[in-house]
């Protein structure tokens, strides 16, 4: 087991998971899991199958060279409209998410309180293959796999403000000085 690229600031109320040498593709997946970062567990979840289904899309902002532009991607206003439905990087992150769901509930963490705090990918060693070319030459023919963490933290639900009493306004220093002088020449007469 090895150590999380951050540590959450309350281990009590946060869980864990983490995939390491994952044959999806490392781009595809960095996208992905920048699409889902901060959400809620269940929002990110149907954010997910819905990728698969092609409902919505993953904008593709760092990693976006060659990819095509989508109507969809015009919602998440990403730069130049592009985006991608990577299926195998979403189901990989939706099992990812569900085993991290099960170890929030075996922590007895409040699964609908969730929110995805931290979710890394890195790129992992490439696996080698060859591809055999024209005039008896060999090209590589690399997969690009990857590690993938993620933090969930259950957050507290915003408290509404008390209601005080209306705050004074605040006064400048010359417009009391003006009201003193006003009340002391009405006060004089």
């Amino acid at each position: 087991m090895g150590r999380y690229a951050t540590e959450p600031e309350n281990p009590t109320k946060s869980c864990k998971a983490r995939g390491s040498d994952l044959r999806v593709h490392f781009k595809n997946t960095r996208e992905a899991a920048q699409a889902i970062k901060h959400m809620h567990l269940r929002k990110a979840m149907k954010y997910l199958k819905d990728v698969i289904l092609k409902k919505q899309i993953v904008p593709f902002r760092r990693y976006n060279g060659g990819v095509g532009r989508k109507a969809q991607a015009k919602n998440h206003h990403a730069a130049g409209s592009q985006g991608r439905w990577p299926k195998k990087s979403a189901e990989i992150l939706l099992e990812l998410l569900k085993n991290a769901e099960s170890n929030a509930e075996v922590k007895m963490l409040n699964t609908d309180a969730l929110v995805i705090d931290h979710i890394q990918v890195n790129a992992a060693a490439k696996i080698r293959r060859r591809t055999y070319r024209a005039h008896g030459r060999i090209n590589p023919y690399m997969s690009s796999p990857c590690h993938i963490e993620i933090i969930l933290t259950e957050k507290d639900d915003a408290v509404p403000k008390a209601e005080d009493e209306k705050e004074k306004k605040k006064v400048s220093q010359k417009k009391l000085k003006k009201q003193k002088m006003k009340q002391a020449l009405q006060g004089g007469e």
